[in-house]
């Protein structure tokens, strides 16, 4: 494993669950500053010592963390209430921990597939900005910020009017740029060039464009060294950069990869 100053800048995803498998462990001794995952299982049984315990150890060694909201079934845009509610049930869970966990950031799914939603499109807007809207302002509150990723959106305007309405929030825009070369319509330079202003984190895996495979950077075909170009000649110095691989095996090579074109 690499351990330099790299590993101080970079944030490296694991699912909560995990940390309570051994991962805990490895993540202090490799000096990682982990992105901790939730999902809808671990919401409901995480009990506040147990949750204390894990940020107490990350906040001695001095990491710095920032949180991934629950996405699996999730959809706030939903018109069904009793939809809405189970969303705002898991988001409400997530707020809970964030005094204990005091993330740099906290970084959420849309939700929003063009293919479910494209007919309902603007009153699917309406109804999540019921859900962030009081999320954002809580977690600014706290001192985080709310951070909305894309996933399935083909191009930007489908995610920039959710960025723009809540701004008054902080809330800013996660680039993954897995999920954009998998699923976008719009090249990865689009992006950038419009998303520029409200870019605030990166999720950074590879792949070929057809699969979301979240393989080792350098591994596919996505041009991280352009990206890093790119956002390095506009000035976007995001506050926090994440590391997405699925496999333990990928984390070294993706550091590796990385050190030569480290940009900040």
């Amino acid at each position: 494993m690499i351990k330099d100053d790299l590993t101080k800048k970079v944030q490296v995803n694991i699912p909560y669950r995990m940390l309570k498998e051994g991962y805990l462990e490895k993540f202090l001794e490799y000096g990682l500053n982990p992105e901790i995952g939730f999902d809808g299982g671990v919401l409901d049984l995480i009990t506040y010592s147990d949750a204390e315990s894990v940020a107490k150890q990350f906040h001695r060694a001095g990491r710095t963390i920032t949180l991934h909201g629950p996405f699996t079934d999730l959809a706030v845009g939903s018109p069904d209430s009793d939809i809405q509610n189970v969303c705002r049930k898991r988001f409400g869970q997530l707020a809970n921990l964030v005094p204990l966990f005091k993330p740099r950031c906290v970084v959420c799914h849309t939700g929003y597939d063009h293919r479910r939603y494209w007919a309902m499109r603007d009153q699917w807007t309406e109804n999540s900005l019921q859900i962030w809207n009081p999320l954002a302002e809580s977690l600014k509150k706290t001192g985080t910020h709310l951070i909305l990723e894309n996933v399935y959106e083909r191009d930007f305007s489908e995610i920039l009017p959710l960025i723009e309405t809540l701004k008054p929030h902080d809330v800013g825009f996660c680039l993954d740029i897995g999920h954009q070369a998998a699923f976008s319509e719009t090249p990865l330079s689009g992006w950038v060039q419009s998303m520029s202003s409200h870019i605030r984190q990166l999720h950074l895996h590879d792949n070929n464009g057809d699969r979301d495979d979240h393989l080792a950077l350098g591994s596919g075909n996505i041009d991280i060294q352009g990206l890093f170009r790119e956002l390095h000649s506009r000035n976007i110095h995001p506050l926090a950069v994440t590391l997405e691989p699925h496999g333990e095996k990928d984390l070294k090579p993706s550091l590796e990869y990385l050190k030569p074109i480290w940009p900040w």
